[in-house]
């Protein structure tokens, strides 16, 4: 297997995490689900058994808030949901430090995406709206901005979902 990043990325409930499952499943019979979201309450935590169980049996679902490289997965078929609250970690423990928050994230993408495996990551374009009043959202939207950037750089294929259509901007198609 060869290495291969892919990412996903569109608006909130534009098809992002159907089409990465959709994908994942074409590409295996047995792919890893890694969910970055911090569990914040006990409805949460529900949220996410309910999300487990959706998937099926054929999945290894893994929760993981910030060192995704700490799972070895060589050789895999990774969906990684999503890359908006996995930033938002950084974030958050950082106290709204956005050059130290990008700094560790390009580390840690670095660090996992350094085996051969496919990683197929999902993320938001938040930046699409208007500009907030809040300045922690601002500069929240500016990390993640930079964070898509980044990581659409390194991959090989970026697919924008809108309205629940996949289309291509990467490699681009004539």
């Amino acid at each position: 297997m060869e290495k291969r990043i892919i990412l996903i990325t569109g608006g909130q409930r534009s098809g992002k995490s159907s089409y990465a499952q959709s994908l994942a499943l074409q590409l295996s019979d047995h792919p890893v689900y890694l969910a970055t979201s911090r569990i914040w309450d006990e409805e949460y935590r529900e949220r996410i058994r309910r999300h487990q169980q959706d998937r099926g049996p054929q999945w290894t679902n893994i929760e993981e808030e910030k060192q995704l490289s700490r799972h070895a997965l060589q050789g895999r078929v990774i969906v990684i949901d999503c890359l908006t609250l996995w930033a938002t970690n950084f974030f958050f423990d950082n106290n709204s430090d956005v050059g130290q928050s990008l700094q560790e994230l390009k580390q840690e993408f670095d660090k996992f995406t350094a085996p051969k495996a496919t990683f197929i990551f999902v993320t938001n374009e938040i930046g699409l709206g208007g500009v907030s009043e809040n300045l922690i959202q601002r500069r929240f939207t500016d990390l993640q901005g930079w964070l898509n950037q980044y990581v659409a750089g390194k991959a090989d294929e970026v697919v924008l979902m809108v309205s629940g259509i996949a289309t291509k901007i990467k490699p681009v198609q004539f």
